[in-house]
């Protein structure tokens, strides 16, 4: 009998890297959950974000069917990846299998789950503080990574969650960082989308978020991911390495500007 082929790739740091990118930069994605009352399966849209580590994040009514679903049964699916030019199917996605776990409003991480939602969706303003509003966070359990045509990948949570001791660190001094970024060195915050992001049309981008792995960067609907080359050792070398890229873009967007003169 003929073995059956993998159809799975071994994986590598390109797809650790790009489901990190999906991760980080989705502001949508596709739940499905099971409905409470028939068993059936329910597929919704909701907003997403990610929390410090990577974990998802989702801002749901409570008068949805897919937050009585969650509610009812934590597991969940989780579909991340916009489409673009051409065919739906050769762009990037991955499905997240997670258990769903409500953050309660006096928590300890309420209002750092609350900052990096609405930096990240910042619509969210209008209702983020209703009283039948929600945040949960979606514990990752597998990812199914397609990368494009033939590149199915199979990943932990390990591979795409960002780990370490410095991460509380971090996350206490991210709003204060993305502020003065913001305020003060905005010109910084552009040369980085050019520079390290490769666009080439003007826009008005703005830092919202700094984790270990990397920062944020969005202009209208657009969102970019920007990764460290390493990751951040722990919150005050924060500030050393966002100086230290913002030298590069300038010194290098510098030189390419002599090179077409």
């Amino acid at each position: 009998m003929e073995k059956k082929k993998d159809v799975l790739r071994e994986t590598d740091d390109e797809a650790i890297r790009l489901a990190k990118t999906l991760l980080r930069t989705s502001r949508y994605g596709a739940i499905a959950v099971m409905n409470p009352d028939t068993g059936a399966p329910v597929a919704t849209r909701v907003a997403v974000a990610s929390d410090h580590d990577g974990t998802p994040i989702i801002l749901v009514s409570g008068l949805a069917a897919h937050t009585r679903g969650i509610e009812a049964d934590p597991r969940c699916s989780l579909l991340l990846g916009e489409t673009g030019k051409g065919d739906p199917l050769a762009h990037p996605r991955m499905t997240i299998t997670s258990r769903a776990a409500r953050v309660e409003r006096d928590g300890p991480g309420y209002d750092r789950i609350r900052w990096r939602f609405l930096a990240h969706n910042p619509k969210s303003k209008l209702y983020v503080d209703l009283g039948d509003f929600s945040f949960f966070r979606l514990e990752i359990q597998t990812i199914s990574l397609n990368g494009g045509f033939a590149r199915a990948y199979a990943l932990t949570p390990a591979d795409a969650l960002t780990q370490g001791p410095a991460i509380e660190a971090i996350a206490a001094a991210e709003p204060g960082a993305v502020a003065h970024m913001n305020d003060d060195h905005s010109d910084a915050v552009a040369n980085y989308a050019i520079w390290f992001g490769k666009v080439t049309e003007a826009a008005n981008w703005t830092m919202t978020g700094i984790d270990a792995d990397g920062f944020d960067l969005a202009a209208g609907d657009r969102v970019m991911r920007i990764f460290f080359t390493q990751p951040l050792s722990d919150a005050t070398d924060m500030h050393k390495r966002l100086v230290s890229m913002a030298i590069e873009a300038r010194q290098g967007l510098a030189k390419t500007q002599q090179r077409v003169q």
